[in-house]
């Protein structure tokens, strides 16, 4: 998929990396921006737009005051990670920490023993726990080590127009059969029911898919490590997305960028996005404006006309929420890790709400408060403002039920591959991209379900033996 701009990038993350260890390194991060020989820390982040590093380094310079420990904020380009991180192993400058880390790169860098799951263990101990999202916590874990500390998460989102659905007397679309009968019954006219990712080469139509296979059973690899993508749960799936996007969607290949538009014109029903999509849906970011002709005397109609569903529930399975959990990752240096703990801390505590304002829509609180104050940085969440060219609180826009729902879907979160410890295989099949193609073929009628199924299985059986 080619990368326009930071939420394209969140799409990727932890995702071709996978497949770059062999790889030569990459330009981005040389020998000096490794462990800091001075007493200084040095700490990677994969926020590396221009404006969100250097409100990064604002945060880290905060804590600098408060101790006296000296933090080099680089910028890091989540792509080239895999690369640069095994480079910088090689050479023995591994940074102190990594923030902003994927779950598949937290999964990678504790296959190749880069991070010191004691240090991380410490952090979230000496926080409290209880304070984090449980479930943040069981993904960023494995054996009973904690691999990393959870910072913050983004959703992927199924939004519908709340008062099309209420005039047509429909339910909110949280199952299966809801989202059928809805996408059947306002496909009518200029209107689809809903714009779906299809493209065969975007990771964001593997995510689309798998947003719909947890909540339906759906699996990647069952217990025992055996790839389960042609099971009935997945077959169902495939047959659900087939006739979704052949019956009731717009014809032609869909991505991130035409799902959006065509939601934003007021041509679709329902569309599933991450939620990056509320700060754009509300009118706050000149370059993707919503162009529905509502829209014309009142920008911010979209926002307030569309609901949000954060978890969706098949027949064979209980609702799950698809999401990514990023975290603050200490690395194995074999060098004392005090100041990189005590940073660590700074960024989940003094520091946190500071941090998830660098863009409020993508980052999502899985650290909900301290010990004083259970609600903490939740209620500061609720506050920040979001936006590009226009600064508004998420709270001026949606209602108090749909900000309380974004809040908690962190909790609700799962994702192929890391139950079973098999987050390293599922980066892998980030970079094939198995389930797109499959997708694709299915969309085209090229395969039915239970054909496009069998092809995805095969497909990532076959990358599995790579992986070992």
């Amino acid at each position: 998929m080619k990368i326009k701009n930071a939420r394209s990038r969140r799409w990727l993350a932890g995702g071709v990396a996978a497949g770059l260890l062999a790889m030569p390194a990459l330009a981005g991060c040389g020998e000096d921006e490794g462990s800091g020989s001075d007493g200084s820390l040095t700490v990677w982040s994969l926020e590396n737009q221009t404006d969100r590093v250097q409100a990064t380094q604002a945060i880290a310079d905060k804590f600098t005051q408060q101790t006296g420990i000296k933090v080099k904020i680089v910028a890091t380009d989540e792509n080239q990670f895999t690369n640069l991180i095994t480079s910088a192993a090689a050479a023995g400058t591994l940074p102190d920490v990594v923030g902003a880390l994927p779950l598949a790169s937290v999964a990678q860098m504790a296959s190749n023993d880069l991070l010191d799951t004691t240090a991380a263990k410490s952090v979230v101990d000496g926080l409290g726990r209880d304070t984090f999202s449980a479930r943040a916590l069981e993904l960023t874990s494995q054996d009973g080590k904690q691999l990393a500390v959870p910072s913050d998460g983004w959703a992927q989102l199924l939004f519908y127009r709340k008062d099309l659905f209420d005039k047509a007397g429909l339910q909110a679309p949280d199952t299966f059969d809801k989202i059928r009968q809805a996408a059947q019954k306002l496909n009518t006219g200029g209107m689809a029911g809903i714009s779906l990712a299809t493209v065969p080469n975007d990771a964001f139509t593997a995510q689309t898919f798998e947003n719909f296979a947890l909540g339906n059973g759906c699996q990647l690899v069952d217990d025992a490590k055996k790839v389960t993508l042609d099971s009935p749960q997945c077959v169902e799936t495939f047959q659900l997305y087939g006739d979704l996007v052949r019956k009731w969607s717009v014809p032609g290949a869909q991505d991130v960028d035409t799902t959006r538009a065509t939601y934003f014109s007021g041509k679709s029903a329902m569309v599933v996005w991450s939620s990056f999509l509320l700060d754009e849906m509300a009118a706050l970011r000149k370059d993707a404006l919503p162009t529905c002709p509502e829209c014309k005397q009142d920008p911010p109609f979209l926002a307030k006309n569309t609901g949000i569903v954060t978890a969706v529930g098949g027949p064979s399975g209980q609702p799950q929420g698809f999401g990514e959990i990023t975290s603050w990752a200490i690395s194995n240096t074999g060098k004392d890790t005090a100041d990189a703990r005590r940073f660590t801390q700074f960024m989940m505590n003094e520091g946190y709400p500071q941090w998830l304002g660098i863009a409020p829509e993508g980052k999502f609180p899985v650290r909900k408060g301290d010990k004083s104050d259970p609600a903490k940085f939740t209620t500061a969440w609720n506050g920040l403002p979001a936006g590009v060219d226009t600064k508004k609180p998420l709270g001026d826009v949606y209602p108090a039920d749909v900000l309380a729902a974004l809040s908690k879907s962190p909790d609700t979160f799962q994702r192929w591959g890391f139950p079973q410890k098999q987050g390293a295989l599922l980066g892998a099949t980030l970079g094939e991209l198995p389930v797109p193609k499959a997708v694709n073929a299915l969309a085209s009628g090229e395969s039915d379900a239970a054909a496009a199924a069998k092809r995805a299985a095969e497909d990532v059986r076959t990358i599995q033996k790579s992986v070992g």
